[in-house]
């Protein structure tokens, strides 16, 4: 390949060419240097004289019996002996980045989750991964992660931006749910219209929720409107009330799947449930993921997927 009437050296060709020039000076000879490179001496005595005639100059002077730097090469053998060391610290640094975390690492988690199921789960990370730092936003607020600074975010379910990643981490769903003692004293729905004699407990116009709960009935989403004596716009309280036998409460199985398991809290209408849906780590998509972004991903992972975790 020519360019501007002048032979074309690729990148990797003057690599190779400069570390030929000092395996071949390191080992005193060219087929040393070749036996240690894994390559035939005539490729060996190429690469030599590849560089110096790039160079336009001897950078050694060979016999049959020793090969002698020439000035030039003496100097210059000087210069190549740094290049490589800069290059080889250059890969040991990126090597090591892949596999230690560093740096400060901004994550934010919807309020409640995080609290249950992200910020536990820190100490063991930062113990894992000591230089690193750890900051949380938790809100049920969706934040814009660019904009705002953000690492990375943990949503549950929805749609995500075509510009982010979305990794899952868990599965979740939404059930209706009531203690024994309430459905002892009112009796179980069988019925989405039979929500409407019930107590139900869901968020007000400041909670966001006021288009009701989501089902799925005959293949098709549908929302009903629901009523109760009790409404905030958090979501831990709703779930304490519903804990204690007040009514009824649309909640997600990461929050209630122990109370399940121990019979304190009992599902009804699950005919009418929606699809499961995931738990998602979402971040910018991005050339280089930063190993703090990476890490901490399988972290969660690997804790989520431990048996009987959501049963704790």
């Amino acid at each position: 390949m020519q360019w501007r009437g002048l032979a074309y050296h690729a990148p990797m060709d003057r690599f190779k060419e400069i570390e030929a020039f000092v395996q071949v000076m390191e080992h005193g000879s060219l087929a040393a240097a070749a036996l240690h490179a894994g390559i035939t001496p005539v490729m060996m005595g190429r690469r030599i004289e590849a560089l110096e005639k790039r160079l336009g100059t001897r950078l050694i002077h060979r016999s049959t019996r020793r090969l002698v730097l020439t000035e030039q090469g003496a100097s210059f053998l000087d210069e190549c002996r740094v290049l490589l060391a800069q290059w080889a610290a250059a890969e040991a640094t990126v090597s090591a980045q892949r596999h230690s975390a560093s740096g400060h690492l901004v994550v934010s988690a919807p309020a409640a989750f995080g609290r249950l199921h992200v910020a536990p789960h820190a100490a063991a990370f930062l113990q894992a991964h000591p230089a690193v730092k750890l900051s949380f936003n938790l809100t049920d607020r969706v934040v814009d992660l660019v904009r705002d600074g953000y690492d990375l975010g943990l949503r549950i379910g929805g749609v995500v931006d075509p510009n982010f990643v979305a990794i899952k981490l868990a599965t979740n769903q939404r059930v209706v749910c009531g203690t024994p003692a309430y459905f002892r004293q009112h009796g179980q729905p069988q019925t989405l219209d039979d929500l409407q004699h019930h107590n139900c407990l869901a968020f007000n116009l400041q909670g966001g929720q006021q288009r009701g709960w989501y089902f799925q009935q005959d293949g098709k989403p549908v929302s009903v409107r629901v009523e109760g004596n009790l409404d905030c716009n958090d979501g831990e309280l709703l779930h304490r009330w519903v804990s204690d036998g007040l009514g009824l409460g649309w909640r997600s199985t990461w929050e209630i799947q122990a109370q399940l398991q121990r019979g304190e809290l009992v599902t009804v209408l699950d005919a009418y449930a929606l699809p499961a849906y995931d738990i998602l780590a979402v971040y910018p998509q991005q050339r280089h993921l930063p190993a703090k972004v990476r890490f901490f991903i399988q972290h969660l992972k690997q804790v989520y997927a431990q048996p009987g975790y959501w049963l704790g």
